[in-house]
């Protein structure tokens, strides 16, 4: 009898929710479906398939942390006014998920913990289960608009967390950091010898100003280690390239260390593509482009949804400012998988908050991402199973 590691017995038990659209599409039932992630199924811009076969393409003089030429680009685009990034501080990975991992290996030995926030998208408890790394969940508080509290970062600190993720803006809950979390967070990781990891892949995606936000960490004086995380996935609409970076920082003795350790756990992989790599100076100029086209479609459907909104509807959308999601908070009762399964029989599509370890109160959350004619179709029903509420 063969046997398998722990930590990659998931559970396989399907939700009610997937069982039931797993029916609804076996009989063939049309479906407007909100929970849509892939930028490359929404009729957003893509750059021209010419770019894929860059001279060199079929070379190979590995660099550990990425080609010159890649990282440079990749500086730019992360470079700030008046912050300045050095391609000397980046390192390129197959994907943010890739990054991560090297990340848990780098921080923490087997039975370490990271802290992760709550509400937050599902993925980094199974990527930290797989480096045999536990997590360890922080509320966001509702009353700050699911914005950070230090205090709660503090409280879940324990013997073995090494590090604490802060994704910024939150996914999906749309809140960016601000000045005064982030000096108090510093403070407790400082205070605790603890690594910051900020996953930036929706930063670009903020929908208005405010005052005091924080759109990135990336070349900012902090007292700790700092690890901030994008790629082209997000910033390019273009997860099937297979590219991310990793943004090293902090005190220059302790980063220095991180990038000759993080160099040897490339260096084993060696797994981004040297096409890729060539092409990305090309990739990340239409990326602009990119970005334009997302924020105007975010908008508009939000701006869709907030329309639809009969005036003292039991149910409202919470606020936010970035990425490409939206929330809403609705009645307790039904309930967040009772109300999934009357919009799923209505023909929409959406997602129960529990997915994302709200927690407290009853939420669903919707992709902004869709076609503009699929996201307005989807409103009457959305406003009538929500109306009966």
């Amino acid at each position: 009898m063969s046997r398998f590691a722990p930590r990659t017995d998931f559970a396989r038990t399907p939700n009610p929710l997937a069982e039931a659209l797993a029916r609804h599409r076996a009989h063939g039932l049309p479906l407007l479906d909100l929970t849509v992630s892939n930028p490359t199924q929404v009729g957003l811009p893509t750059p021209g398939a010419g770019l894929l076969h860059p001279p060199g393409a079929y070379s190979y003089a590995p660099e550990a942390l990425g080609l010159a030429s890649a990282r440079e680009a990749v500086a730019a685009q992360v470079s700030s006014p008046g912050t300045s990034i050095s391609p000397a501080h980046l390192v390129l990975s197959a994907s943010t998920s890739e990054s991560y991992g090297w990340l848990f290996k780098l921080l923490c030995e087997p039975g370490d913990d990271v802290l992760v926030p709550a509400p937050c998208y599902p993925l980094f408890e199974h990527l930290a289960a797989l480096e045999g790394v536990q997590t360890r969940s922080y509320r966001l508080p509702l009353a700050h608009g699911f914005g950070l509290d230090a205090g709660e970062v503090e409280a879940a600190v324990g013997p073995r967390t090494r590090a604490v993720l802060v994704v910024n803006p939150g996914n999906p809950t749309g809140h960016f950091l601000h000045e005064g979390e982030l000096a108090a967070l510093a403070e407790v990781c400082a205070r605790h010898g603890l690594a910051l990891l900020c996953d930036e892949v929706f930063s670009p995606y903020g929908w208005d100003t405010e005052p005091g936000r924080v759109t990135s960490v990336a070349g900012r004086e902090l007292p700790m280690l700092t690890f901030c995380l994008s790629g082209l996935s997000k910033a390019a609409g273009l997860p099937g390239l297979k590219l991310g970076w990793i943004h090293v920082g902090g005190p220059a003795s302790a980063r220095d260390e991180a990038l000759a350790r993080l160099e040897w756990v490339a260096d084993t992989y060696l797994s981004v593509a040297t096409p890729v790599q060539l092409a990305l100076p090309a990739l990340l100029a239409h990326a602009p482009r990119f970005q334009a086209a997302l924020l105007e479609r975010v908008r508009g459907n939000r701006q869709l949804l907030l329309a639809a909104r009969p005036a003292g509807a039991a149910w409202d959308v919470v606020p936010a400012h970035g990425g490409w999601s939206v929330v809403l908070r609705i009645p307790r009762e039904p309930g967040e998988e009772a109300t999934c399964l009357a919009l799923l029989d209505a023909g929409v599509l959406t997602q129960p908050g529990y997915f994302y370890d709200f927690g407290r109160g009853a939420f669903l959350v919707l992709s902004l991402l869709p076609p503009p004619e699929d996201f307005s179709a989807a409103m009457p029903a959305l406003t009538r199973v929500l109306a009966a509420e």
